[in-house]
């Protein structure tokens, strides 16, 4: 059994004294793991970092076989984003939730190039976060727990829509949602209308919400919390978002 693909590299975790178990996002074959002989040596870890655009071909002796990759980097993408803090944390995080949610070799073909486009943008730091929240938001459809963004859970309309209930993953309006509002997830506008803004405060919001949802809809299913990278890139953002806010105030002093 073989196959050829292009693939997104998610981590590689040793594997006796030379080789490496490498876990790939493809864009035909989805998440898969395979064996890469000689992965722990100096030619073939700068083509094993996370992140790392590659492409695969597979060999096994059968299809349930771990087998092994043979792997030739395309993008250097982890190169490019080592100089950047906030979008390493991001190229981590990103390639972290495709790990711990995709399931394991089944094709999700949208999701892959959603990822690319994410990677692609690294160089805006004012564009991807708010890019990731939307690639978070359809990673949670792609693998069937996709949130209603476009009603209120309780009237039914489609006006002035400003949270999302964490009981239904339905959008609730301000004037349904007013008395439950310390109950209720925020909604930034930008997540349902693409011609939206995003500003620091709303790309945090957007990744509280998509984060409570992967969290409790997909990693609970496993005992799992969300993953360590994830939370080192929150814990950045919010520190930029505190820093922008500042800056405002600076600028416009009472």
């Amino acid at each position: 059994m073989e196959w050829s693909d292009l693939g997104i590299v998610l981590n590689a975790k040793p594997h006796g004294e030379t080789h490496s178990v490498v876990e790939v996002f493809t864009r035909e074959q989805g998440r898969w793991a395979a064996l890469v002989y000689g992965g722990q040596g100096r030619r073939m870890q700068p083509v094993l970092q996370a992140g790392n655009s590659v492409s695969v071909d597979w060999k096994g002796r059968l299809s349930e076989s771990l087998g092994h990759f043979s792997l030739e980097m395309s993008h250097p993408r982890a190169a490019e984003v080592m100089h950047d803090r906030l979008a390493l944390a991001g190229l981590s995080s990103t390639c972290a939730i495709a790990s711990a949610c995709l399931p394991e070799r089944e094709a999700h073909a949208r999701a892959f190039h959603a990822m690319a486009v994410v990677f692609d943008n690294f160089d805006a730091v004012e564009i991807w976060p708010a890019l990731m929240a939307r690639w978070e938001l359809g990673l949670l459809a792609e693998v069937g727990f996709g949130l209603t963004l476009d009603r209120c859970a309780a009237t039914g309309g489609c006006e002035n829509l400003i949270y999302v209930s964490p009981r239904s993953a339905c959008a609730v309006s301000a004037q349904a949602g007013e008395p439950y509002k310390d109950k209720l997830l925020p909604l930034p506008a930008f997540l349902c209308d693409g011609t939206a803004s995003a500003s620091a405060a709303d790309v945090l919001d957007a990744l509280t919400l998509t984060g409570y949802f992967i969290e409790t809809r997909i990693l609970h299913l496993a005992n799992r919390p969300l993953p360590e990278a994830r939370l080192r890139l929150m814990a950045l953002l919010q520190a930029r978002a505190s820093k922008a806010a500042e800056d405002e105030e600076d600028d416009n002093p009472a």
